[in-house]
């Protein structure tokens, strides 16, 4: 009884519960954060991991713009349900060049996370069009006059160059030829050989939305492959394991 009288006394004083509150936060953050100042990295090294090409990179702020992160997680959880679901686990590195990251705390929509490759460009264009036109229960609005919104690469180096500030590996090499490869990617019959050289043999080169024009749907789309495809999973082992 006389730690709980003791007890009592902090409930019953607010500058008190403030004060004792304030030193048990403290002394938990400091547990919880001092031990990150001496590690190198925080975030596994995991090969196939690479920046966005500029178009890609566009896609994504087309992504963030419209509000897509509200309903749509990109973070799948160590849980069997969404592992059998999803696909793997998601790993901090495929997020270590977004700013900001995508997790998500909310799914109105299915995870995305894994979703670059599971359906075709056109699947994608129809369904931002009108997406009950493929899912007819869903909530989603519509998105089709992405395809009437043409984009140009004026301002994509700079766009590199901010993320380069952050840290995101962006060579000033990428930040020269930005304007190059963010067309040569939506172009398969243009000289797309550097725009491979810089960002790996895996990148998806097409006309993603089908019209001459490039326009913010072939942006999105390139984002959305992409999703997921940077780690070959078959050879992947976590650290712990190895």
């Amino acid at each position: 009884m006389g730690i709980l009288d003791k007890h009592g006394v902090l409930e019953k004083s607010p500058t008190l519960l403030l004060i004792f509150s304030f030193l048990v936060v403290t002394v938990g953050g400091i547990v919880e954060i001092a031990p990150l100042f001496y590690l190198e990295n925080t975030i596994e090294e995991v090969e196939g991991v690479r920046p966005y090409t500029p178009l890609e990179l566009t896609g994504r702020d087309v992504y963030i713009r419209e509000g897509c992160y509200v309903c749509h997680s990109q973070m799948i959880r160590p849980m069997r349900d969404e592992v059998e679901r999803y696909g793997h686990y998601s790993l901090a590195a495929e997020s270590m060049y977004d700013h900001p990251f995508q997790w998500g705390s909310k799914r109105t929509g299915p995870d995305l996370a894994r979703v670059g490759g599971r359906y075709s460009d056109g699947w994608h264009v129809d369904h931002l069009i009108n997406p009950q036109s493929v899912v007819p229960e869903s909530v989603m609005p519509k998105y089709g006059f992405l395809l009437n919104r043409e984009i140009d690469a004026k301002y994509i180096g700079d766009r590199l160059k901010t993320d380069a500030m952050v840290g995101v590996p962006y060579t000033s090499e990428m930040i020269e030829a930005a304007q190059a490869d963010f067309a040569a990617q939506a172009d398969p019959e243009s000289d797309f050989d550097g725009l491979l050289e810089r960002y790996g043999e895996g990148v998806n080169v097409r006309n993603f939305d089908g019209q001459p024009a490039l326009t913010e749907m072939d942006a999105l789309v390139a984002y959305l492959q992409v999703l997921g495809t940077m780690v070959d999973f078959s050879t992947f082992e976590p650290v712990a394991s190895r």
